[in-house]
């Protein structure tokens, strides 16, 4: 696995962690999913998708999350193409290689995968590509796709008590801050805050309009297995995707400079708000640091950006591009776990391995955006150049619970530090004495 470093940035990291600590021990950690991953220790073993049994809609859910709204009723499973989008060989549901690859890397969590060139089009390797998962906070790509070239970046907002009451993951939006549509997109593609898909879909008509808008764009695309069900990826009825489209909105995503930039940014300052009038005990919120939370682009050599998603129905997704060599490639990942690897270290195995497969081979192709034939290349945007900005994306969340673990760990080690602090000044005073 092609790992990266940055020791420069080892003493800047341990201010924002002891920063962080001393700001977040004390009270409620904002927006973390409630729900967490099984902590057994039984030895995972990648599903079995031979027999298709996703081929129409995703696994039962665990939970009433998906349950429909009194007087409505659960929308029909998606119909499935005659002829598989991308190509024959893509129809399949086990793992699916080129003709000579060799044996995928171990340590594979994921039910669902693809690698594909995101300047050729060609997909490289998958398994169940077309089978249908949910999207978690993944979803936010296409969100973003419909929300960038719609709405005016220097326009400022003004955020809601309803933008600050999201459910799961917040970057911390509060009532009477004010926004600017291109911090609400920082705060959606880095930090996967779902107070600002909130405040983008408010824009875009609603929750409801703005999710119509996200399954026109998917239908427009080619993404036939995906359904939105929420603007911010929640689970809710009929949520579907498929590893073959999270790969092909991705690709979308990337032809706008603005998501290709923020993919790859690392740390921004994010506004504050005031206090809350009504509660005289409030006091003004100032602003603070929010950092991606994809960790393959600070762990992975040539790694140019993605995004994350967890929900408890979803389990752990994850979409992300990387290049080496002159080409780009994009891993998407559905239904994983934290075992035995996280979803960043299995994507950068499943690039690592693609990246090694000699050059042209594939299984099927992503199709053109404006027609049902297969495509050579798109008009993709280029991240900008590596910055020194400071990581630090767990301290704010992320509906991947993975990350809630390591909020708590440094919450933990922080305050392990701090005693030993005490002891020592403790010790000084008494040897003074």
């Amino acid at each position: 696995m092609s790992i990266r470093r940055y020791p420069h940035r080892t003493a800047a990291m341990a201010a924002a962690v002891l920063a962080a600590v001393a700001g977040l021990a004390f009270a409620p950690l904002p927006g973390l999913a409630t729900a967490q991953p099984s902590t057994t220790t039984t030895p995972f073993t990648t599903p079995n998708t031979d027999s298709c049994p996703n081929k129409t809609s995703p696994p039962p859910p665990i939970d009433t999350s998906e349950v429909p709204e009194p007087g409505q009723t659960a929308p029909a499973a998606l119909p499935i193409p005659s002829s598989p989008v991308g190509g024959k060989q893509l129809g399949g549901c086990g793992v699916i290689l080129p003709s000579g690859a060799g044996a995928l890397p171990e340590g594979i969590s994921a039910t669902a995968w693809e690698v594909a060139d995101l300047d050729t089009g060609k997909v490289i390797a998958a398994k169940d590509p077309h089978g249908r998962y949910r999207p978690a906070s993944t979803i936010k790509v296409l969100l973003a796709s419909v929300a960038i070239p719609a709405l005016d970046l220097n326009k400022t907002v003004v955020g809601t008590q309803d933008d600050a009451n999201a459910d799961g993951t917040r970057v911390g939006i509060g009532a009477g801050g004010h926004y600017t549509n291109k911090q609400l997109f920082q705060a959606l593609i880095m930090a996967s805050g779902n107070d600002a898909a909130h405040a983008i879909a408010a824009q875009l008509g609603g929750d409801d309009a703005t999710v119509g808008k996200m399954n026109a764009l998917a239908k427009q695309l080619q993404a036939l297995d995906t359904r939105a069900a929420t603007p911010s990826g929640l689970d809710g009825p009929g949520m579907s995707i498929s590893a073959f489209d999270l790969a092909l909105l991705f690709r979308h995503a990337m032809t706008l400079p603005l998501f290709a930039e923020l993919i790859h940014t690392e740390q921004v300052d994010f506004p504050g708000f005031p206090a809350d009038p009504k509660n005289p005990d409030d006091k003004d919120h100032p602003g603070f640091p929010i950092a991606n939370d994809n960790h393959l682009l600070y762990e992975y050599d040539g790694a140019i950006g993605g995004k994350t998603g967890y929900t408890d129905d979803a389990r752990q997704t994850f979409v992300a591009a990387a290049e080496r060599n002159g080409h780009r490639y994009v891993v998407t990942l559905l239904k994983a776990d934290v075992r035995p690897f996280r979803p960043w270290e299995q994507a950068a195995k499943l690039l690592d391995y693609s990246f090694a497969l000699p050059s042209g081979a594939n299984v099927g192709s992503m199709p053109d955006e404006n027609s049902k034939t297969p495509n050579s290349s798109v008009a993709l945007a280029s991240p900008p150049a590596t910055d020194d900005a400071v990581p630090g994306g767990d301290l704010r969340g992320d509906q991947a619970t993975g990350n809630n673990h390591t909020l708590r760990m440094v919450l933990i080690v922080g305050g392990v530090i701090l005693v030993v602090v005490l002891l020592l000044a403790a010790r000084r005073m008494s040897r003074r004495r």
